[in-house]
C-alpha cells in the first residue's frame, strides 16, 4: 500500500448531505483516499475532482494507495474550539479514521482527543476496523457524547466473500465483536448496515440476523443502504468476486448494473428491513437512505405506499462533494 500525505484545509465542516441522512450536521475527515480499499467504495466518484489526486499524481480510481492528512486532528481541535454552534460530528464521512494508514499515525484517537474535551460536541464514530477498540478508553470518559458504529456489511457466513471486496478492513466477525464490546462497556451504539449487497446480505434471513445483532448491541438507530451504483464500484466488485470463485455473488452484483434490476433489489431491501424491524425492533429506529432517482416509476410508487423508515434523498446529490474535505 502506497501512503501519500496531503494537507486538508478544513477540520470540522458543515455537511448538508449527512445532515439530510440524519447522520450528523458536521463532518470531520482524516484524508481523501482510504486504505481499506473496498471495491464498491463510492468515494473515488465523489472526490474525483479533489486537488490531492493531482498533487500525488494518482487517478482517483486507481488501487493500492491511500491519501491521509497527518495534521487533521490539529485542524479539528482548532475548529472544535472556535465554532460556536456545536453539535454532532461524524468521524469520518469519506474515509476511515481507523484504516491502516490512519492507525499508523494514531489519527482516530487524536481526533477524539481534539474534539471531545470541548463541551457541546458529540462524535459519531464510523469504521470498518476493530482497532477502534483500542480507543474505547477515551470514549468511556465522554460516553454520553460518543456514538459507536461499525459498518456491518454481511453475516459471518459470508465472511470469506467479504474479505475479497473489503481486503484491508477487519473481518466481519472482528467488527461484530468490537460493537459487542462497545455495548458491554456502556458506550452508545448504532447500527450501520451499509452497503447491503445482493447475494451477500440481502436475503430475509440474513437481514433478520443483522437486525437482531444490532438490537443485541443496543443500537439507538439502524442505518441501512443499498450499494451505490455510481462509478466503477459495481464493476470492480463483480470482477473481484468472480476472480476468487464467488460466481453466484459476482453474477448478482453484475445483474444490478441494470437500472431496472437495481430498482427491484432496492425495493426488496426496504421490504425485508421493514419486516425485520417490525418484528425484532422498532420501525422508528430504521434509517434507510434512499436516492429516489435510481428507482423506476413503478418501484418508486410501491415504496411510497409504505415508506416507514425511509429517508428520501433526491436529485444527483450522491455525486457531488458537500464540503466535507478540502
Amino acid at each position: 500500500m502506497e501512503i501519500h500525505y496531503c494537507a486538508l484545509k478544513k477540520g470540522i465542516t458543515r455537511t448538508q448531505e449527512f445532515e439530510k441522512k440524519k447522520l450528523a450536521p458536521y463532518a470531520a475527515n482524516v484524508g481523501v483516499r482510504c486504505g481499506h480499499q473496498c471495491t464498491y467504495c463510492s468515494t473515488p466518484s465523489l472526490m474525483r475532482r479533489h486537488r490531492s489526486f493531482q498533487e500525488v499524481g494518482k487517478s482517483p480510481f486507481a488501487e493500492g494507495y491511500a491519501i491521509v492528512d497527518p495534521h487533521a486532528p490539529d485542524r479539528m481541535r482548532r475548529d472544535a474550539q472556535r465554532l460556536r454552534n456545536r453539535g454532532l460530528v461524524q468521524l469520518c464521512t469519506i474515509v476511515d479514521a481507523w484504516a491502516p494508514e490512519a492507525q499508523a499515525l494514531g489519527l482516530g484517537r487524536r481526533c477524539l482527543e481534539a474534539i471531545l474535551p470541548e463541551p457541546g460536541w458529540t462524535v459519531r464514530v464510523l469504521t470498518k476496523n476493530a482497532a477502534v477498540t483500542k480507543d474505547f478508553d477515551i470514549m468511556e470518559k465522554y460516553k454520553d457524547r460518543v456514538l459507536v458504529g461499525l459498518s456491518i456489511t454481511g453475516t459471518p457466513a459470508q465472511g470469506e466473500a467479504l474479505k475479497v471486496i473489503e481486503p484491508y478492513a477487519s473481518p466481519i466477525r472482528e467488527r461484530m465483536a468490537a460493537l459487542r464490546e462497545a455495548h458491554a462497556r456502556g458506550l452508545r451504539t448504532y447500527g450501520m448496515l451499509c452497503p447491503i449487497l445482493p447475494a451477500i446480505a440481502d436475503g430475509p434471513e440474513q437481514i433478520d440476523e443483522l437486525v437482531r445483532f444490532a438490537c443485541e448491541c443496543g443500537a439507538e438507530e439502524i442505518f441501512a443502504e443499498a450499494v451505490n451504483p455510481r462509478g466503477r464500484g459495481l464493476i470492480l466488485t463483480q470482477q473481484a468476486l468472480l476472480e476468487h470463485g464467488y460466481v453466484h455473488q459476482g453474477e448478482a452484483i453484475g445483474a444490478i448494473r441494470n437500472k431496472r434490476c437495481w430498482s427491484k433489489y432496492v425495493v426488496g431491501l426496504i421490504k425485508h428491513l421493514q419486516s425485520s424491524m417490525r418484528r425484532f425492533s422498532d420501525i422508528n429506529k430504521l434509517r434507510f437512505l434512499l436516492y429516489s432517482s435510481g428507482l423506476t416509476p413503478e418501484d418508486l410508487a410501491q415504496v411510497r405506499e409504505d415508506d416507514a423508515g425511509v429517508i428520501w434523498l433526491g436529485g444527483n446529490s450522491a455525486l457531488a462533494p458537500r464540503g466535507d474535505a478540502a
